[in-house]
């Protein structure tokens, strides 16, 4: 059937409406990356909006080589990567047993563990926990307390729970173990609720910050986000620069290289967001079952 007029202005209200949110979601970044690519000049006086004035790279480049952003990079990179893998192990080892009928005590250990996500011991005996295990100042301290999150768990629980029985049944008549209906049948076909967990965790560690503060005393094991913030809030990054050029310090501000840590920080989650979005309906046209 074809869609009334009133319709029509109905969706092109909505496109128009979900645009400007869109956009008013997307201006402060794109307000960071004009100013980390504008001249001295330019940022002093207040002119630069979304469109970079005088196109000066040098911010980026003081960024890379005059502080320790890279190696920040690097912590980030194995905090999110070895993390999210634990976790994604973990939630399934976690969810698939709850979300078997045959499980005894399935419904004791489902409150059990909403229960610690309702109520916990709090930051003192969380701490005394992770140092009595002997993990303050390793990236342990971040991976071990969030192994697994109630909610994810919950979530992928209530998608095995969904997928219909007789595709179980057949595997099971086929020979098929639990660990090989796992692997080979469950696991395929919860692609879409995987690729939505992977890019929850994988978010959660890139952009720890509490949990890294609190932890690592180190600061060789800092990771981008805490490193930004610390060149958002001190006020001595261009003397930080200066020690390694200062014969190119006239060629940046502090707001130009803060504006380009902040930008550089967020490029990777939305350069790995469309993968994945572009994974989820992959990933919904596996898992639906053909009639």
């Amino acid at each position: 059937m074809k869609d009334t007029v009133g319709e029509k202005w109905f969706y092109a209200f909505n496109y128009v409406i979900l645009s400007i949110i869109g956009l008013s979601c997307l201006l402060p970044l794109v307000h960071l990356f004009a100013l980390s690519l504008s001249n001295n000049a330019a940022i002093v006086s207040g002119s630069v909006t979304l469109w970079p004035i005088g196109w000066n790279v040098e911010s980026y480049n003081k960024l890379f080589f005059g502080t320790r952003i890279l190696s920040g990079f690097q912590n980030s990179l194995v905090i999110t990567i070895v993390g999210t893998v634990l976790n994604m192990i973990f939630t399934i080892c976690c969810a698939y047993p709850l979300s078997r009928k045959f499980m005894y005590g399935r419904k004791f250990f489902t409150l059990a563990i909403i229960f610690t996500m309702l109520f916990s011991g709090g930051l003192i005996p969380s701490y005394l926990v992770v140092k009595s295990l002997g993990l303050i100042d390793t990236y342990g301290a971040l991976w071990l307390p969030a192994l697994v999150s109630v909610y994810n768990m919950l979530v992928m629980r209530s998608f095995f729970m969904g997928l219909p029985e007789e595709i179980e049944e057949a595997a099971r008549m086929d020979g098929a173990s639990e660990m090989g209906l796992l692997l080979r049948i469950i696991l395929p076909l919860s692609m879409p609720v995987m690729a939505a967990l992977v890019l929850f965790y994988a978010v959660s560690h890139w952009n720890s910050f509490f949990n890294v503060m609190i932890y690592i005393n180190s600061t060789a094991k800092y990771n981008v986000a805490v490193l930004v913030q610390q060149m958002i809030q001190s006020q001595t990054v261009l003397q930080d620069v200066a020690n390694q050029s200062p014969e190119d310090l006239n060629s940046v501000t502090e707001e130009s290289i803060k504006a380009a840590g902040v930008f550089v920080m967020t490029v990777p989650m939305l350069i790995v967001y469309p993968f994945l979005q572009k994974y989820f309906v992959k990933g919904v046209l596996i898992g639906s079952v053909k009639g």
